[in-house]
């Protein structure tokens, strides 16, 4: 069953950003994913909800989206994505 990685952001420092957003791309096809969603600018239907921006990534099972977020290789590019947005993330399952 496919899973989905959906972050909710605002970029607080995008000079220190780059670093994240030019190397997160080989993580992600590392661990078999891809991007759905990719820094889109939503637009808010129902409830008070007001992301800034989404990314939704889709991996091919919930085993390779916990890799990816476990991966040791990248805990110092989350720790930049922490240091320079405001961001909010999910992990959900798809339908079979």
């Amino acid at each position: 069953m496919k899973s989905y990685l959906v972050l909710d952001l605002a970029v607080n420092d995008f000079g220190g950003f780059k670093k994240y957003i030019a190397e997160i791309p080989a993580f992600i096809a590392k661990h078999s994913g891809r991007y759905l969603v990719q820094g889109a600018e939503p637009t808010t239907i129902e409830g008070d909800w007001k992301p800034e921006r989404m990314v939704i990534l889709e991996f091919p099972e919930r085993e390779r989206a916990e890799a990816f977020l476990s991966d040791p290789e990248i805990q110092s590019l989350f720790k930049v994505r922490h240091d320079t947005t405001t961001s909010k993330l999910v992990l959900v399952d798809g339908c079979t």
